[in-house]
Formats: C-alpha cells, structure tokens, sequence
C-alpha cells in the first residue's frame, strides 16, 4: 500500500466511524476555540487600545493629583496627597517652556445627566471643562458644529461640546447646533458634537462626554473641589523624557516638594499604559494557553482511547494486510493519518469558532475591530497535528507490531 491508498483508507474508517469521529473532534474543537478564542479576544482589546493610543498620541503625557486607588492596587502605602489646585495648574501653563502645548482639564461629573425637551440622557455622562487643545492633544474631532471661541474660554461662556452617543439620545434626528440642554441645573447651548469614538470597557470615553470651557467647568455647583489634570503634547516622541523631566522639576518647585521627598502628584504616559497594558494582556495570554492546553490535554487522551479501540475492531483487518505484504512502516502511518485527520477537523472547527468567540469578547468589552489572528490560527492548527501524532502514535505502533498469523485468528 502506497501514502496515498492510506490516506483514502484512514478517510473511509473516518466515515465509517463517523459519530465517534465527530464526539472526539468536538473534544478537539472546544480546546481549540479556548485557545484561539481567548487569545482572539485579547488581541481584539489590544487592536483597540493601540488604535485609541495612536490617535492620543505616544508624545503626550499628563500631570495629575495621586489617584489612592492606584496606590491601593500597587500594594504600596504611601501618603495620598491634596489634587491639584486651579492656580497650580495655571502656573504651570504660564512657566513650563518646553512645549507651547499645553492644556489643563478637570472632570465637574461621571455621572451626570443632560435634558433636552422632555429626553434625557441616563446619569452616567461626563461634564468636563477643558479648551480646544484639550480636543486636539485628546485625539478628538468634530463632526459637526466648531469649537470654542476666544470669548466663551475667557468669560466662562455657557456653551456645550457633546459626544455621540449624549446626540443620539437628546436630539435623534434633530440638529442639535444652536439648541440647549440642562446639565447641573445650567443650560449650555451646544455649539458642536463630537465624532464616534467608542470606548473600551463600556467606559463610553468621549461619546458620553459633556465638554464645557474650563472657567465655565470652575463654575458649575459642585458638592467638593475640583481637581485639575495638566496634559502636555510635544512635538517628537524621543523629547518625550526631556519634556517630562522639566514638568517634573516644574511642578514639584509648584507644589513645593522637599528634595528627597516622592512627587505629590503622578505622571502617565502613553508609554507607561503600554507597559502595564503589556503585562496584562501577557497573564491573559498564559492563562487562555493554561486553558487549553488543558482542554487539549484531555482530548488527546480521549484520541488516544479510541484509536486503541479501533485497533482492537481491525485486528484481523491488520492481519489480512499483513499476509498481503504490507509494512510495519503503512500499517503506522495509517493509524497516524486517521488520528491527524480528527485532530483537523476538530481544529479548523475550533479556529473558525475561536476567531467568531473572542471578536464576540472582545466587542462586548468595547473593542469595535474584527481580529483575524494569523499567528494563533496556524499554531492552532500545528497543534492539532502535533495532537493527532502524540494521541496516535502508540495505538499505531501496536498495530504495526501485531503478528500477522495470530490477528487473522482473531475473533
């Protein structure tokens, strides 16, 4: 018998076969989908946050008060310390040279609600005051309407950019320039709306955002003080440490840091997510191998039980092959072929719905890109192979190895 009358001879003991061929390559399948599923999903998030860093920019970094609940994860007891003021960050802007980039924020709300007429939005939008450089550092852009006037930014104008999704469930339809909505008991005239920008994590980022002029932001009626965020762009990502070491000497000399004593505020960067993104994803990586290759660990189990039973089945089948002069060698190959050929049926079943499973994931966490992860789809299939060879080499070697004169006398 030659490789190709094997390979047609293990198809047919396929079809003969065929509802345990499909239970055991439904093991297979739902080791693969894990695998592929889960590494789908993660390189789905990441598509996402590399393409919302991309439009933030990698060469801008913020300057902010100490968040305690980053403390609290990091496992480090360190003094939380006052946020920063208004006329701190005023300051800032007013001596830090190194870029003409420079724009201060603050978040008024994370859960306020915005009315028009007799729609209102639920109460998870954001009012955040800022300026046009906000807009831009931020990556964000209009889609209709213009962005604040001179005017509005100095005299605390009661003017209103909103996002997407705060346009959609106000004004449906109807053109929401010129018209006003009630947040916080004020009304803001809406002079412009931003473009879709989705968000990671049900977050909403700028589709639920209310952005108002920052003076006008100080003045809104809240129950504690506003704390200020200080975002910084520079023109060359490689000025990016420069830039931030004389913000750092900048603000400490503000705040009146001690020499010695850690900052009392903290800076991110593009750079510093990445790192952190970087060791997250990279757990979830090892954890969804951990899964399956579990799941495969099992399945070649399983493989390797069957196979043994249908060499048991096709002892005097074996035998007869034998007394007509085939090889140790094409009775092995055979056994392996078979093995192989469940192993890919269960795989490419398993690719096919990993790839549909971890884009599903990954878009109810906020990701809005369809994945095809080329690298884990071949790796997949290389370890259905691998599989097939391991779970089927034993049953064929004893197979290979049975005596010609006593199979045909098996009963």
């Amino acid at each position: 018998m030659n490789l190709t009358e094997n390979i047609k001879e293990g198809l047919r003991s396929i079809q003969g076969n065929l509802l345990r061929t499909i239970l055991t390559a439904l093991i297979i399948t739902i080791g693969i989908t894990a695998l592929v599923g889960i590494l789908t999903a993660i390189e789905g998030i990441r598509a996402q946050v590399d393409s919302s860093f991309s439009s933030l920019g990698a060469n801008s970094f913020t300057l902010e008060g100490t968040r305690w609940w980053r403390r609290q994860n990091a496992g480090r007891n360190e003094k939380i310390y006052p946020p920063l003021e208004y006329r701190e960050a005023k300051k800032f802007m007013e001596e830090y040279t190194f870029s003409p980039t420079v724009t201060v924020n603050t978040m008024v709300s994370g859960n306020v609600e915005a009315k028009y007429l007799s729609k209102k939005t639920n109460p998870n939008s954001r009012l955040m005051g800022g300026n046009n450089q906000y807009i831009a550092i931020k990556g964000y852009k209009l889609s209709s309407g213009r962005e604040f006037s001179n005017p509005e930014m100095k005299y605390a104008g009661l003017v209103a950019i909103i996002g997407s999704e705060v346009q959609s469930t106000l004004f449906d339809k109807v053109d929401p320039l010129g018209k006003e909505v009630v947040v916080k008991g004020l009304r803001f005239k809406v002079i412009g709306v931003l473009e879709k920008a989705g968000g990671m994590f049900g977050g909403g980022g700028a589709d639920r955002t209310i952005l108002v002029p920052l003076e006008t932001a100080r003045k809104v009626p809240t129950s504690f003080d506003l704390t200020y965020d200080i975002t910084v762009s520079v023109p060359k990502v490689e000025d990016l440490d420069e830039a931030i070491g004389e913000a750092t000497g900048l603000m400490r000399a503000i705040r009146h840091d001690r020499p010695g004593q850690p900052e009392s505020f903290e800076i991110e960067s593009s750079g510093s997510l990445r790192e952190e993104l970087d060791g997250i994803t990279g757990a979830l990586k090892i954890g969804g191998g951990v899964i399956g290759f579990v799941t495969l660990l099992g399945a070649a189990i399983c493989l390797m039980n069957i196979m043994m039973v249908s060499v048991t089945e096709r002892t005097r089948e074996i035998g007869i092959r034998k007394a007509l002069g085939a090889t140790p060698l094409r009775i092995r190959q055979q056994f392996l072929i078979e093995a192989i050929v469940i192993c890919q049926l269960g795989g490419i079943a398993g690719v096919l719905l990993g790839i549909l499973v971890g884009n599903g994931m990954s878009s109810l966490l906020g990701a809005n890109n369809f994945v095809v992860p080329w690298f884990w789809m071949i790796l997949g299939l290389i370890v259905c192979v691998t599989v097939g060879l391991i779970a089927g080499y034993y049953p064929a070697y004893r197979a290979s190895k049975l005596d010609p004169i006593e199979s045909l006398r098996y009963e």
